[in-house]
C-alpha cells in the first residue's frame, strides 16, 4: 500500500512538472509574462536568455532586387512580415557585427535609398548594405539573429552558415548593384566565399586569376603589360580595383569560364582584340564601375576593343562605366558568317554607361538580344547603337547629345537587326536615325522599371557617378 502510495506521489509530481512545462511555454509563446516566485522566473530567463543562435547570410546565395536591394534565393527557417501583420519579425541584421537596420522597411526604400534597410518578408531576407556596396563583393560578413537578441555569440544553428569572405572591407565607394542579364539564369556573385589576395604586379595577377576556385583579388597601383599582353581568367573571380587601380597594355581574356565580376578598375591602351574579351561560350559576367581608354590617333586598326562579347557567350551586364577617346568601343558578337551558332545567346545588359569622343560602337552588336538603359552618348562621329544580322536591341531612356545617327540598323551592306523603344530616348542636336526595319516590341525577360531613371536625368547621373574611383 506505502508503495502505491509513493507511486502516486510521484506520478502527482511529474504530472505538475509537465503541466508547469506546458503552461510556461505557452505564455512564452504568446509573449505573455508568466506569474509565480522567484523560481519560476529564473525558470524563463535560462530560456530566454540561452546564447543566441547567430545565422550567416550565404552570400553565394543573394540575387539583386534592384537598386541598392539584394535578396536571399533560399527560405529562411522562420517567417517574418506579411501583409496582415506588417511587423510580426525580429529578425536583426548585423554587418561586420554592427547592426544595421531600420528594419520592417518597405522594399522600394530598399531599392531606392538602401543604407541598411531590409525586411525579412514571409521567408525572405531582402536586404541593403549599409553604404549601398554590394554586399556579395564588399568583403563584409552579414549575421542575423532571429529570435530579436544582439547576435553576440556564433552558432552555426538552423540558419544559413557560409565562411565570411573577410571581415575586413577594402572601401572603394562603389554604389551599385547588379541588374540584368548577369543575374538571369543563375546569377553572378564572382569569388564570393574564397580567399582574399592583393596584387600589384603581372606576374601576381596571372597566378591570382589561375584556377576555378573562388577568390577575390584586389588589384593596387599600376599593373603594366607589354600592350598586347593576355591574362586568361578563370571562373569564380571577383576583380577589384583599389582606390586608382590601373591596368594598361593588358588583356583580360575570359573563354569558356563563368561567374566573374570585374570592378572599379581602369583600363589603359590594350592592343590585343580587347581590354576584356569575352569569348567561347562564357557566361555570367559583370563589369562595373570601370573606366576604358586608349586613344583616336593611331588609326582604326591598331588599338583593340574595350570589351567583346562573342562566340555563344550569355548573360552578361555592364554597368556605370566610361569608353572614351577610342574609335571602336564595344563589339557584341564578331562577323555575320559563321557566327550563326551565337543566335540564341548573346544577352547582355548595358545600362549608366558613359560614351564620349567615340567614332563608333556604343555598342555594335550581330544575332543578339541585348538591353541597353540609361546610358549616355556624348559627342560620337559614327553611329553610336548598331544592330545587324536579325539581333534586337531594347532602348529604354537612352540619352543622345551630339551624336551623328544614334541608331542604325543600315551597316556595311549587313542583313539589318531590330529596334524596339526608341521613342523612349532623347536626342538632342544629332543627326537622324537610320533604322531600316520594323520596330519590335521586344523587351527583356527581367523586370527593371525600379532602377529605370527619366532620359533627362541620365547625363546629370552617368557623369556623377560612372569610372573608377580614383581615391579614397
Amino acid at each position: 500500500m506505502k508503495r502505491k502510495t509513493r507511486t502516486f506521489k510521484k506520478v502527482a509530481v511529474i504530472s505538475m512538472v509537465l503541466c508547469a512545462i506546458i503552461y510556461l511555454g505557452s505564455c512564452k509563446k504568446n509573449g505573455e509574462a508568466p506569474s509565480g516566485g522567484p523560481d519560476s522566473t529564473l525558470s524563463v530567463s535560462k530560456n530566454s536568455f540561452a546564447a543566441a543562435n547567430v545565422f550567416t547570410v550565404d552570400l553565394t546565395k543573394i540575387k539583386s532586387d534592384g537598386g541598392y536591394a539584394y535578396k536571399t534565393i533560399y527560405p529562411l527557417s522562420q517567417s517574418g512580415d506579411s501583409n496582415t501583420d506588417p511587423k510580426a519579425s525580429t529578425l536583426r541584421l548585423f554587418e561586420n557585427g554592427k547592426e544595421i537596420g531600420p528594419a520592417h522597411a518597405v522594399h522600394q526604400d530598399i531599392r531606392d535609398l538602401g543604407k541598411g534597410r531590409f525586411s525579412l518578408w514571409d521567408k525572405d531576407l531582402f536586404f541593403s548594405a549599409s553604404d549601398n556596396t554590394n554586399p556579395a563583393t564588399n568583403g563584409r560578413k552579414y549575421t542575423y539573429t532571429l529570435d530579436g537578441s544582439s547576435g553576440t555569440s556564433t552558432s552555426t544553428g538552423t540558419g544559413s552558415s557560409t565562411a565570411p569572405i573577410g571581415t575586413t572591407a577594402t572601401k572603394t565607394g562603389i554604389y551599385s548593384a547588379l541588374m540584368g542579364y548577369a543575374m538571369v539564369n543563375g546569377t553572378t556573385t564572382g569569388g564570393t566565399g574564397g580567399s582574399t589576395v592583393t596584387v600589384s604586379t603581372l606576374s601576381e595577377l596571372k597566378s591570382a586569376v589561375a584556377g576555378d576556385s573562388p577568390k577575390i583579388i584586389y588589384v593596387s597601383g599600376t599593373i603594366q603589360g607589354s600592350g598586347d599582353e593576355t591574362v586568361y581568367v578563370s571562373s569564380n573571380k571577383s576583380i577589384i580595383g583599389k582606390p586608382g587601380a590601373v591596368i594598361e597594355g593588358i588583356s583580360l581574356y575570359m573563354f569558356t569560364v563563368n561567374n566573374i565580376i570585374v570592378q572599379n578598375i581602369t583600363f589603359r591602351n590594350y592592343v590585343t582584340d580587347a581590354a576584356l574579351m569575352i569569348k567561347f561560350s562564357t557566361t555570367h559576367v559583370w563589369v562595373d564601375h570601370c573606366d576604358f581608354a586608349t586613344d583616336r590617333n593611331h588609326g582604326w586598326a591598331y588599338w583593340g576593343k574595350d570589351i567583346a562579347i562573342t562566340r555563344a557567350s550569355d548573360f552578361v551586364t555592364v554597368s556605370w562605366s566610361r569608353f572614351h577617346d577610342t574609335n571602336l568601343s564595344f563589339l557584341i558578337s564578331g562577323g555575320i558568317a559563321g557566327h550563326e551558332s551565337d543566335i540564341g545567346h548573346l544577352h547582355v545588359t548595358l545600362h549608366h554607361n558613359f560614351w564620349y569622343n567615340v567614332s563608333e560602337r556604343e555598342p555594335d552588336m550581330n544575332y543578339g538580344s541585348v538591353h541597353v538603359f540609361n546610358n549616355y552618348h556624348l559627342n560620337n562621329s559614327g553611329y553610336s547603337l548598331g544592330a545587324r544580322a536579325g539581333g534586337t536591341v531594347r532602348t529604354d531612356n537612352e540619352y543622345f547629345s551630339g551624336c551623328k545617327q544614334p541608331i542604325s540598323t543600315n551597316l556595311a551592306g549587313d542583313p539589318p537587326g531590330y529596334f524596339s523603344g526608341v521613342n523612349t530616348n532623347v536626342y538632342s542636336n544629332c543627326g537622324s536615325n537610320d533604322i531600316t526595319t520594323a520596330i519590335s516590341t521586344w523587351v527583356p525577360s527581367y523586370s527593371y522599371s525600379s532602377v529605370l531613371d527619366p532620359a533627362a536625368n541620365v547625363p546629370s547621373l552617368v557623369q556623377k557617378g560612372t569610372g573608377a574611383i580614383l581615391s579614397n
